[in-house]
């Protein structure tokens, strides 16, 4: 008896150990092949020689250590890989260059770097640009507390429309966003691009994209006001005219038939429902270094020494005109500084800022006594800002 039982004991062990061995073939994971990866690399388009890493992450969103590398082929962003063999599902892209700038139609002149997350397994293209960027560190915090993969992408995805007061609830994926496409989806990525470019370096950019990534790794909400007025400050002075012919001479230059989506939409509608505070004003101090400043808030009565001196911020404009009586300004040795003057003509004279992001300042002075009269035009404005009457 216990021979038959030593027996079937024995049966039983390499039935199990049989199926053991049967089920983890089952549980193997089939490699993911790919013939070709494409994609494109936009903020605007990057440049060609932007360098592309591709590397595969495990379920947790950690590196496998497999990685591949590519270029960008040409100058509208586009690069492809071939070959690709990879046990995993999800992916890391990185793209570091140069990028056209659609705010400014020229070409970056410093490099930035972009990342996007994506599932591979259905795709056989994977874009990078800012909003995939964006999602990255939200995306990684979500993952890492039991959210999946895709849900967590939908909700960060979602999470950064809010930043930007955007609505719309079935935006496809990030990495299948093209901004040279027509449709809501694409322009939303262009909107929020120039957004979040405004009138800054490389350098700010990318601290800017760094500080809201980390703001809202942990809750998906931008809680930091200084950000939100970065925000807001630069879309409120855009030229959307300009912006729309930049980016459509960059394609034709590339010998590119595209169809730019109405990003300017979404841009509006940001100006218009955004609750960040704009702290993007002209400043016109009290004193410059060439006098007391004609321009400084509601002062009326100025002694002897007199400058007419703004300071302004990247991508704001300014012109003044003084109407009434006679005056004159220093065009040596104290020439003026940031300002361009047209003739004097019936008691009226045009002084309007050469360049934003510098200040302004003349040596100004009354000739004889009047009625003065300064109006204020700022950013472009038809009508004038601000009016101020100066007896002298």
């Amino acid at each position: 008896m216990k021979k038959l039982c030593f027996v079937i004991l024995t049966i039983n062990l390499i039935l199990n150990f049989g199926c053991k061995k049967d089920k983890d073939k089952v549980e193997e994971k089939q490699p993911i092949t790919k013939n070709i990866l494409t994609g494109l690399i936009q903020k605007g388009p990057f440049i060609n020689g932007t360098t592309i890493n591709i590397y595969e992450l495990n379920e947790s969103l950690s590196p496998t250590g497999k990685a591949y590398t590519t270029q960008i082929a040409d100058n509208s962003g586009l690069f492809e890989i071939k070959n690709i063999s990879l046990i995993s599902q999800y992916v890391q892209l990185k793209a570091d260059g140069y990028y056209f700038n659609e705010v400014t139609g020229v070409n970056s002149v410093a490099p930035i770097t972009l990342y996007a997350l994506a599932d591979i397994s259905n795709k056989t293209s994977i874009n990078v640009n800012i909003i995939s960027n964006l999602e990255k560190s939200r995306v990684e915090y979500l993952t890492s507390n039991g959210t999946s993969f895709s849900d967590a992408k939908k909700q960060a995805e979602s999470e950064i429309l809010k930043i930007f007061f955007i609505k719309k609830s079935d935006i496809i994926e990030s990495e299948l966003l093209d901004i040279s496409k027509s449709g809501d989806n694409n322009a939303i990525l262009l909107a929020i691009s120039a957004i979040l470019q405004g009138y800054r370096t490389e350098a700010e950019l990318s601290e800017l994209l760094a500080n809201i990534s980390t703001d809202i790794r942990n809750d998906g909400v931008l809680n930091t006001p200084t950000l939100g007025s970065a925000l807001i400050n630069d879309s409120k002075l855009f030229d959307l005219t300009k912006i729309r012919g930049n980016i459509e001479k960059r394609y034709l230059d590339l010998g590119m038939s595209v169809s730019i989506p109405n990003f300017e939409k979404y841009i509006k509608e940001f100006i218009d429902s955004s609750n960040y505070v704009f702290t993007n004003n002209i400043v016109y101090p009290e004193y410059s270094n060439y006098g007391e400043n004609i321009l400084y808030g509601n002062k009326t009565v100025f002694s002897t020494g007199l400058s007419m001196a703004a300071n302004l911020p990247k991508g704001t404009s300014l012109k003044i005109i003084i109407k009434g009586g006679s005056w004159g300004y220093q065009a040596m040795p104290n020439g003026p500084i940031n300002w361009t003057a047209n003739q004097y003509e019936n008691e009226t004279q045009t002084f309007t800022a050469i360049e934003s992001g510098k200040s302004c300042d003349l040596v100004f002075m009354w000739d004889g006594s009047g009625i003065h009269t300064i109006e204020f035009y700022e950013n472009n404005s038809i009508q004038p800002t601000r009016v101020k009457t100066i007896t002298n």
